[in-house]
């Protein structure tokens, strides 16, 4: 029980579950939140981990009293984590002249923001008592300038930046430290159907293994890998006929199926 603990949602699959995997390589213990609790603990069982090194608590993300009652049952059976990330996310493509398409908006949102404000209300408390902890939201190099086709996406990563900047503030005082990981294009199976180029394409183990470094480190906010982070920071010193004119044409994120 004195093993580091981390608390996770979307560790199914992608990004959450490399940032799983590289948590428990490094010794930890895990609390991994999931809606299909059964599928998750075949997985648990299939990496030979006991219920000593990793716990499943079942939630929707978007169900917010399942959400926070998970967290509550983390801290009481296995103790407050070291570590929070809301890592679970939905990228679809949108057309806001599509009426449908604006249910597919609240469901990102749901999902992407609300879902991460859940994932961290049952643990905020406890760590500014304790005086220390680590909160970690997944944004996206999304989240700094819009996308075409991609509005719900870009809308909901800017707000994961602009919260969890907000949260750091309001924890710093207690010594919790707030963390955004903005990612890049990472090998995961959200990104195998794009079908535009994704420069600087990076493995999900490489991304882990920098996040929780990063995490370690208390970084306020890593891009990763570093070279979106240069491409985003100049995309952001652009004028915006530039932008716009770059931009225009591009390749979309596929809408969801009807």
């Amino acid at each position: 029980m004195t093993a580091p603990l981390l608390f996770i949602t979307g560790a199914s699959s992608g990004i959450g579950q490399a940032l799983a995997l590289a948590w428990a390589r490094r010794g930890g213990r895990l609390a991994l939140v999931a809606r299909r609790g059964d599928e998750m603990q075949a997985w648990v069982e299939a990496q030979g981990w006991g219920p000593e090194r990793a716990a499943v608590y079942v939630a929707d993300v978007c169900d917010v009293t399942a959400l926070t009652a998970a967290g509550r049952a983390c801290i009481a059976a296995q103790g407050l984590p070291e570590a929070v990330i809301a890592s679970a996310g939905i990228s679809v493509g949108v057309d806001t002249a599509i009426e449908s398409d604006l249910e597919v908006t609240r469901r990102v949102l749901e999902t992407n923001n609300l879902g991460m404000a859940a994932t961290f209300q049952p643990f905020v408390a406890p760590m500014r008592e304790r005086r220390g902890g680590r909160l970690v939201g997944i944004a996206s190099v999304a989240g700094f300038r819009g996308l075409p086709g991609h509005a719900a996406y870009s809308q909901s990563k800017a707000g994961v930046i602009a919260y969890c900047e907000s949260l750091r503030v309001e924890c710093r005082p207690f010594g919790v430290r707030v963390v955004t990981i903005a990612p890049g294009y990472i090998d995961t199976p959200l990104t195998r159907h794009n079908k535009y180029s994704m420069p600087f394409l990076m493995p999900a183990d490489e991304f882990a293994e920098r996040a929780l470094d990063a995490i370690a480190a208390g970084a306020a906010l890593r891009v990763i890998p570093w070279q979106m982070g240069v491409l985003a920071r100049i995309l952001r010193l652009l004028p915006n006929w530039l932008y716009d004119r770059l931009l225009v044409g591009r390749a979309r994120k596929a809408r969801q199926a009807s």
